[in-house]
């Protein structure tokens, strides 16, 4: 009989490439884990892991189990999260956000929600994109807001709207003064302060990867940890940043802002959920958010989950 212990216990020999590190992994000895790999075998009636190979190698049949084990398993999960927060009478949304949407319509968008749903809490998260999709997975959050595009089978992404990219500069800075949108030709050779530093990819890919698309290459670029960081070191005048049009909002005396030309300079904002999930809670708060967009006039597409 096929059992969902067979196919975590799978996924993670597979993961692992390795009995022993699966069974550390699991918190369980290796020989009943060898023991379970064998009956999942003969239940099967296939060879899903070739005999003798250091690393460990999936066969063909192994590989075809695993793609199909780990978005079961996934959907396991989901199914008791979104049970267990069906099932509590006091109703609570965990969203993970990321620092830069802090300063754009996230507050109203969450204000708003409270004030039509006063029954449920509302607990914000900060953490990047990359680990929005790890705490998804996990159960930790419900709901993450991001710019990072990812592809993930048990996650389920709605862009929002695409923000404008504007760069960030000090009040003395050559290029502060003028109502001209700068060219990334114009950027090249000055400090480029990117965030986040960790985990990649991130924000900081994003920013890259529009000079690269414009093949053009910064001559000085300086990682940071945080937008924080980033915005207080261009106030301090070790450089400038390209940051999403809402940081706008943090109203820094010491720091200007500046549109940019390029006409791919735009940063997506993602709307991120377990894939199974449709829970009441998630499609209000999608609708709340496309109530406030029109209101705002801001162009963005409506999507359902």
């Amino acid at each position: 009989m096929l059992e969902l212990r067979h196919l975590r216990y799978f996924v993670a020999v597979a993961e692992e490439r390795n009995f022993t590190r699966a069974a550390e992994r699991l918190h369980i000895a290796q020989p009943p884990l060898s023991r379970q790999i064998q009956q999942l075998e003969e239940f099967l009636g296939v060879v899903l892991i070739e005999k003798g190979s250091r690393p460990l190698r999936l066969t063909e049949a192994g590989q075809f189990f695993l793609a199909h084990a780990k978005p079961l398993l996934d959907q396991v999960r989901d199914l008791k999260t979104m049970t267990q927060r069906v099932g509590k009478l006091e109703r609570t949304i965990n969203a993970g956000f990321v620092a830069s949407t802090l300063y754009g319509l996230l507050p109203d968008i969450i204000r708003r929600y409270r004030e039509r749903h006063p029954q449920v809490e509302v607990v914000l998260h900060e953490m990047t994109t990359i680990e929005q999709m790890k705490a998804l997975k996990e159960g930790r959050i419900d709901v993450g807001f991001g710019r990072l595009k990812s592809e993930d089978p048990s996650i389920r992404r709605i862009l929002l709207r695409e923000e404008r990219m504007i760069v960030a500069l000090y009040p003395g800075h050559r290029l502060a003064a003028g109502e001209a949108p700068l060219r990334l030709v114009d950027l090249v050779q000055e400090t480029l302060l990117v965030y986040p530093s960790t985990p990649r990819p991130s924000f900081a890919d994003q920013v890259l990867a529009l000079f690269s698309e414009a093949n053009l290459t910064p001559d000085h670029v300086v990682e940071v940890r945080e937008l924080q960081i980033a915005m207080g070191l261009v106030a301090a005048e070790q450089g400038l940043s390209i940051v999403p049009a809402s940081v706008q909002g943090m109203h820094h005396r010491n720091v200007v802002y500046r549109q940019i030309e390029d006409k791919h300079a735009f940063s997506p904002i993602f709307f991120s959920v377990r894939h199974m999930d449709r829970t009441p809670e998630l499609e209000q708060m999608l609708a709340v958010i496309y109530d406030i967009y029109d209101d705002y006039a801001l162009p963005h597409t409506k999507q359902s989950l």
